[in-house]
C-alpha cells in the first residue's frame, strides 16, 4: 500500500486543500492529513478544533486519515510507513520555503519522496491566512472553504 502524508496548518481547510487531497489520492492509495502544532504560528483554531473541522469536511473520502504530530515531521512519516510528502504549491513565491524544506527533509530522510502538486487554477491565490482577512472585514469566502468551515470562521471572526 502507498501512504503519503500531507502535512499542513491548516488552519483553516481551504478547497485549495481539498483538491490537493483530491490529486493524492489519484496517485497513493492511502494519504494521512496531518496538522501541524506549530506553537510559532498564532492560529485562529486549535488543533483540535482543526483536526474536528478537516474530518468533518473529509468523513466521505475513503482512505484518508486525519492525524496531528508536533514532532518532526520525517519521524512522523517513518513511523506510519509512508514512501511520501505531499505538498501543496500555488504560486512561485512558495518554491523557496518549501524546496528548503524538501531539502531537509530528504536529508533527515533520504528515501523519502517530496511530490509538489499544484491545486487547480482557482485556488492557486489562495490561503487560509487571506481567507480569514477577507472574512474578518465583512467579505464573501463561500466559493473557497466548505459550509461547515464557512460557519465556524463565521463564528470565530464575525
Amino acid at each position: 500500500m502507498k501512504i503519503a502524508v500531507y502535512p499542513g496548518t491548516f488552519d483553516p481547510i481551504t478547497n485549495g486543500h481539498l483538491d490537493v487531497i483530491k490529486r493524492a489520492l489519484k496517485i497513493f492509495d492511502r494519504l494521512i492529513v496531518l496538522v501541524a502544532h506549530h506553537p510559532e504560528k498564532n492560529t485562529l483554531f486549535s488543533v483540535e478544533e482543526r483536526l474536528e473541522m478537516i474530518k468533518e469536511v473529509l468523513k466521505d473520502m475513503k482512505n484518508v486519515e486525519v492525524d496531528a504530530y508536533d514532532g518532526l515531521l520525517v519521524d512522523y512519516v517513518k513511523k506510519k510507513n509512508a514512501i511520501a510528502i505531499i505538498r501543496g504549491m500555488r504560486a512561485v513565491s512558495d518554491f523557496e520555503f518549501e524546496f528548503q524544506m524538501a531539502l531537509m527533509n530528504r536529508h533527515l530522510y533520504p528515501d523519502i519522496e517530496i511530490l509538489f502538486l499544484f491545486p487547480d487554477e482557482r485556488y492557486t491565490y489562495l490561503s487560509s491566512s487571506l481567507i480569514k482577512e477577507v472574512i474578518s472585514l465583512g467579505g464573501d469566502v463561500s466559493s473557497f472553504v466548505p459550509p461547515s468551515v464557512l460557519e465556524r470562521l463565521r463564528r470565530k471572526l464575525i
